[in-house]
């Protein structure tokens, strides 16, 4: 699907805009499932500044989402309307503060905030290490792994909201709980800073490699996968429940949940997005009809299916009697 290209407004409209913006950029490329369609324009900011600008400049009425590495991504086949936002160099730095803190800009992955504590002698952000995103996404989602959480080890951020006004937010401010943040959702992070503490780096990349390790030997994460697919149930393991549905080996056309953690779904013959949603929404179906709980997505889903084609809990294979 090709959307109407409005990259000349958007110029005529920014005389000092520095960012690159992009018509019809596909987006298969830059997610981790290589499934979706392209992004009606295609912006990646020069800097904050320059993501304030563009933004307080941007039409009200025109949609913005924001992607960050695309690891815990799906975009559906007929691509996303508006205008998708990517922080790319201007945001990819950290740096060491006072007091045993480390500043990083929210396009930063998440393993270089690690490898950077552990670079300085500080520990506590080793979780980090096996986190497959950007600190922009742990920020929105309150990412965590290994029992801590960005809860645990974030002072402060920064953002800037759909009008182009910059806001500076206390931990307090990020309302945070299991994998949810309450900062409203067309505010977009460009940096936060993490309090840590004195280590040793030998003994912290020791801690590292076994997070390594142990997402080697449990995850596939060597496939086209988009990391963990459901938020787990109170009380309960979403995989442990996938499991017990019969949803292991689980296909969907090129789509099927992982064999080795069922939590997992794979691409792995060709998938389209709409395989992938499907074989989704047909383990949700199966685990609430077999177990009688409720999974939640945890992959964030974007954008319109082709013309014609359902989203969401419709695309449901029949539950087998």
């Amino acid at each position: 699907m090709t959307f109407p290209d409005i990259v000349p407004d958007l110029v005529e409209a920014m005389p000092a805009l520095r960012g690159r913006l992009v018509a019809n950029q596909p987006l298969a490329a830059v997610t981790w499932f290589r499934v979706g369609g392209a992004a009606q324009v295609f912006y990646s900011p020069a800097d904050e500044d320059d993501l304030a600008y563009f933004l307080g400049h941007l039409p009200p009425d025109l949609p913005v989402t924001v992607i960050g590495l695309g690891s815990n991504l799906l975009v559906r086949d007929g691509g996303i309307p508006g205008v998708v936002i990517r922080l790319g160099r201007g945001f990819g730095e950290t740096g060491l503060g006072p007091d045993h803190t480390i500043r990083a800009g929210a396009a930063v992955p998440d393993v270089k905030l690690a490898r950077a504590a552990a670079d300085a002698g500080l520990s506590g952000l080793a979780f980090y290490r096996g986190i497959p995103g950007s600190i922009g996404g742990a920020l929105r989602m309150n990412a965590g792994a290994h029992g801590r959480e960005t809860k645990d080890v974030l002072i402060s951020a920064r953002a800037v909201d759909r009008q182009g006004r910059l806001h500076a937010l206390s931990l307090a401010d990020m309302n945070y709980a299991y994998r949810h943040c309450g900062v409203p959702s067309d505010w977009i992070f460009t940096e936060a800073l993490f309090r840590a503490e004195p280590g040793d780096p030998a003994e912290i990349l020791k801690e590292m490699e076994a997070v390594a390790e142990y997402r080697e030997a449990n995850q596939p994460i060597r496939e086209r996968t988009g990391g963990s697919t459901f938020k787990n149930p109170p009380g309960h393991s979403a995989w442990r429940l996938i499991d017990e549905a019969g949803c292991r080996g689980l296909r969907v056309g090129g789509a099927m949940v992982s064999a080795m953690h069922c939590n997992f779904l794979i691409n792995d013959r060709g998938a389209t997005a709409e395989d992938i949603e499907r074989l989704g929404e047909t383990v949700r179906a199966r685990v609430r009809a077999v177990c009688g709980v409720s999974l939640e997505w945890e992959i964030v889903r974007l954008g319109n299916p082709l013309a014609g084609r359902p989203a969401g809990e419709a695309l449901a294979l029949a539950v087998p009697a």
